[in-house]
């Protein structure tokens, strides 16, 4: 099946997207009980964490954690974001930072100016829209970044998403209430596909399409232990409750360079494989056997793999004992706490 297919569908009675491409299941996103990245609460202050600097809130959803708190005083309310999903008996992590972003604009109140993505580099195509900027936005104070998938789009598809995003940010920084209370709910798996997966697809909405369609077959095959690596190696990943821990084995292949080719193409999948399993945090790869002076290859491959994945993830580095290490941002919860 080639091509390009969005997935909309409800997977054990949550709200769940699929992103298909060329017949494999490349992205998954499934509701959560959690509150979503992005919900914006009116959170009230309730003790200060010297130590490293923060401040745990009150919140309607339980407590939150803010770093880098100053001249913050128990009992004050405060404007905070949700940035992503806490770990488990953890508090939902939060930001002052606040950010509206939709499909083709990202507004920023506390950031003031107009931007446009660098990814757009005809000038004739920037200038059309920061045209549009300006007529949308010009007259207010908020920031607004205008996103890589207005290239092409429509004048009034922008305008019209410029102005929802300027409306619900102006809505929120100007509540004037005192009391702990979501202000705005962080967007769900549709609307994230929508806001996300911008480059031309197929979407398909009927109930049961997830079945019609394979989503529930590839899950199966794709989201156990074991990860098939071109070549006949394999990617074994197991999280754990301190890190995501990455096994690379070369399976039978038993030549020479087994080693590096089995670790070359455990980099490409890599992104994928976390994905799916919506995995985040401290990962240690424990690759394949291979010379020193094959790291470096191992590392431009990895980092062109994750600079096409949308999740913020750093590449820490080499371990002393040979393993190499990432950060992941968790922005999804686990597919495995998810559903059965």
């Amino acid at each position: 099946m080639k091509g390009r297919t969005i997935v909309l569908d409800h997977l054990e009675g949550r709200e769940a997207a699929a992103l298909i491409e060329d017949g494999v299941l490349q992205d998954l996103l499934i509701a959560s009980d959690a509150p979503s990245p992005g919900t914006v609460y009116r959170a009230i202050a309730d003790r200060p964490i010297k130590g490293q600097g923060g401040m745990f809130l009150k919140t309607p959803d339980g407590s939150a954690f803010l770093r880098q708190v100053k001249g913050m005083a128990p009992g004050q309310n405060v404007l905070v974001q949700v940035t992503g999903y806490a770990e488990p008996g953890k508090a939902i992590p939060v930001t002052q930072k606040l950010l509206f972003k939709s499909r083709f604009a990202i507004v920023t109140p506390d950031a003031p100016g107009l931007n446009i993505s660098r990814s757009i580099r005809e000038e004739t195509e920037r200038d059309r829209l920061l045209e549009i900027a300006h007529e949308t936005a010009g007259d207010t104070e908020v920031g607004l970044i205008l996103r890589s998938s207005c290239e092409g789009a429509s004048s009034e598809d922008i305008a019209q998403d410029i102005d929802a995003m300027i409306l619900l940010a102006e809505a929120v920084t100007s509540d004037g209430g005192s009391e702990m209370e979501v202000l705005a709910q962080g967007d769900g798996p549709h609307l994230l596909a929508w806001r996300d997966w911008v480059a031309p697809a197929e979407v398909v909405t009927q109930s049961g399409s997830f079945e019609t369609h394979g989503v529930l077959d590839a899950l199966d095959d794709g989201l156990g232990d074991a990860v098939p690596l071109d070549g006949g190696g394999y990617l074994f990943v197991e999280p754990t409750r301190a890190l995501v821990a990455v096994d690379v084995n070369t399976g039978r292949d038993t030549s020479l360079a087994s080693g590096i080719k089995a670790n070359l193409a455990a980099a490409a999948a890599l992104p994928r494989a976390l994905r799916l399993r919506g995995l985040g945090g401290q990962i240690v790869l424990d690759l394949a056997p291979m010379p020193k002076k094959d790291r470096r290859s191992f590392e431009t491959v990895l980092r062109q793999a994750f600079k096409r994945d949308d999740v913020e993830t750093a590449l820490v580095g080499w371990t002393p004992l040979g393993h190499y290490e990432l950060q992941r941002k968790r922005a999804r919860m686990p597919v495995g706490e998810v559903i059965g």
